[in-house]
């Protein structure tokens, strides 16, 4: 079974709480038993997140010589430069290693998504972009620290896509069992 679920915002990848810790889990959702995620999106992420009862898939699905394509959408602070592009493009250097080279554009209108709970923070002397960025590798915070190490925090940030496979119209808190095309689709 695989499983695609629209994580909200506030939400850890996984079934048991923190002690202590304010976010919800994946238990909230009425997910199938002896599933578990493939991979993880941090609380203050949202987005597509794959869950399975099949052992294997999560290295086949995780693994940097596999090369999956894994697609972001960030909201940034400030507006990007195209020098700024070409860095985040080219890898950016973490502190403890540099990402590999990645594909990034900007997202131009500014996608039509659903609210988040709580709405992230707005200033208006501060405009702010929306970017695309697909990465094959999976580091901790990578995005965030990626746009951070450029000078445009991410103020919002989104999985869109695993492989071929994209969210869609799935609403925040859905989750649907992935077809054989579907699954397909993310595993290429």
């Amino acid at each position: 079974m695989l499983l695609a679920l629209h994580k909200p915002y506030g939400v850890l990848s996984q079934f048991t709480p923190e002690p202590g810790s304010r976010w919800r889990t994946l238990a909230d959702f009425g997910l199938p038993k002896n599933s578990y995620a493939l991979g993880r999106l941090d609380a203050d992420s949202e987005g597509l997140l794959l869950l399975s009862d099949e052992p294997g898939l999560n290295t086949r699905l995780l693994d940097p010589k596999h090369g999956h394509r894994r697609e972001y959408w960030a909201q940034v602070e400030g507006l990007l430069a195209a020098t700024a592009l070409a860095r985040l493009e080219q890898g950016v250097d973490l502190g403890d290693g540099r990402t590999l080279p990645c594909r990034v554009r900007l997202l131009d209108p500014a996608p039509a998504l659903p609210p988040r709970d709580p709405p992230i923070r707005f200033r208006k002397s501060i405009p702010d972009c929306w970017l695309s960025l697909e990465l094959t590798e999976g580091k901790n915070r990578q995005v965030r620290r990626m746009t951070a190490a450029i000078g445009h925090p991410t103020l919002r940030l989104i999985r869109m896509r695993i492989g071929e496979f994209g969210l869609g119209v799935l609403a925040p808190g859905k989750w649907r069992e992935l077809t054989l095309e579907e699954r397909a689709a993310v595993f290429g």
